[in-house]
């Protein structure tokens, strides 16, 4: 057989492959060939381990403070550890430092203590916690070996409380709040963009100029008035869901609209008109064929709304108006930063802004790809 043929069989056959594939097979192989959306997948998928474990993630107690150690500078880890014999081993640790004050200013600056190192474990004992609220542990992913040593790798604030301790507690109630809040708003929009599609008429109009007028209303205004309306002796918990279903009540709209649409579409469609031929009740339409044939595009639809619900309770917490401490979300930890005292003397204490960064940019990487995996038939074959 000629190469021309072989390559005329190969084409062919990928081709038969590609035409019997099932939708989430297409959608997967062309989500792969997209590798920006690969990589924030990956990132996202570490993020919500570490949300999910962030108890036995964090190394130390985030509320815990020590004042000898306000504003610590970040430490790096070294794995290689010399002894005075020049001789070498296997020993993770990171250079102790200690507070010196200028004498005549006053000023605080930490300088390492020479042949003093604080040596790192993996998975050994450490501050106290409770795994998600019900369990009683004392073992951490990384901790020094002395539990009454410690070590800084995103530094310290004001109070001398660990950085990335903060941050990782953080990363629980900044992701999980995207969740839950695109799932409100999902159920809403599925709803009433569903009704609105589906039935058209005077239903349709109404819901419609319902939408405009969500979406003609100012966001960082609405948001501030209906925070501002919470009573501020509610409980953390409370506080919490109150903002999502705020988050909720503003970003259901272009959900709506994007569920209209495809309703619209797929409405026309041979498979939903046989349905109805067949005496297929409307509900069974709807939820056992229009439905599951907007899959995809919900799923790429819900990816890019959560990077939105993210910045949103990260900048009312930001500005006062969110989750108040002792609640800990990248929006709160944020408000650290608000005041140039703060960043003069520990400008990492600017790094949850940069984790709201990556976790925005790789949702958004993402959703990309899973949008235009979402119709794989219009992709060409690489």
């Amino acid at each position: 057989m000629s190469e021309t043929s072989k390559k005329v069989k190969t084409q062919i056959e990928a081709q038969s492959k590609k035409d019997n594939a099932s939708q989430w097979r297409l959608m997967w192989n062309s989500f792969r060939q997209h590798r920006l959306a690969m990589f924030g997948g990956i990132i996202i998928l570490l993020f919500y381990t570490i949300a999910l474990f962030a108890e036995f993630i964090a190394p130390f107690d985030p509320h815990a403070s020590t004042s000898k150690n306000v504003y610590h500078p970040p430490q790096l880890i070294k794995f290689i550890d010399y002894d005075d014999n020049g001789s070498w081993s296997y020993r993770p640790h990171v250079q102790l430092m200690k507070l010196d004050r200028d004498t005549i200013t006053l000023e605080g600056k930490f300088s390492p203590v020479q042949g003093r190192k604080v040596y790192l474990k993996l998975f050994t004992k450490g501050d106290p916690y409770k795994m998600w609220g019900k369990f009683n542990l004392s073992r951490h992913l990384i901790a020094p070996v002395n539990p009454d040593e410690r070590f800084y790798l995103f530094g310290a604030d004001r109070l001398g409380r660990d950085m990335l301790s903060r941050t990782i507690m953080g990363t629980r109630i900044s992701m999980s709040i995207g969740l839950v809040g695109v799932a409100l708003s999902l159920f809403i929009g599925i709803i009433l963009g569903g009704i609105s599609g589906y039935y058209r008429g005077v239903t349709d109009t109404i819901i419609q100029r319902i939408i405009e007028i969500m979406i003609a209303l100012p966001t960082i205004p609405l948001w501030l008035a209906l925070s501002a309306a919470m009573p501020q002796d509610w409980s953390t918990t409370t506080r919490y869901f109150a903002i999502t279903i705020i988050l909720s009540l503003v970003g259901w709209t272009e959900l709506a609209r994007v569920v209209r649409g495809r309703f619209l579409t797929l409405k026309s469609e041979d498979f939903v008109i046989a349905a109805k031929l067949d005496g297929g009740s409307q509900w069974r339409i709807i939820f056992r064929h229009i439905l599951p044939s907007m899959t995809s595009h919900i799923i790429a639809a819900v990816t890019l709304a959560i990077p939105a619900m993210i910045l949103a309770e990260t900048a009312l917490s930001f500005l006062g108006l969110g989750l108040q401490p002792p609640a800990v979300s990248w929006g709160v930890l944020l408000l650290e930063v608000q005041n140039i005292r703060s960043i003069a003397a520990g400008p990492w204490l600017f790094l949850p802004g940069a984790m709201v960064l990556i976790a925005v940019l790789s949702l958004n990487f993402l959703g990309d790809g899973l949008r235009d995996a979402a119709d794989p038939y219009a992709r060409k074959d690489h």
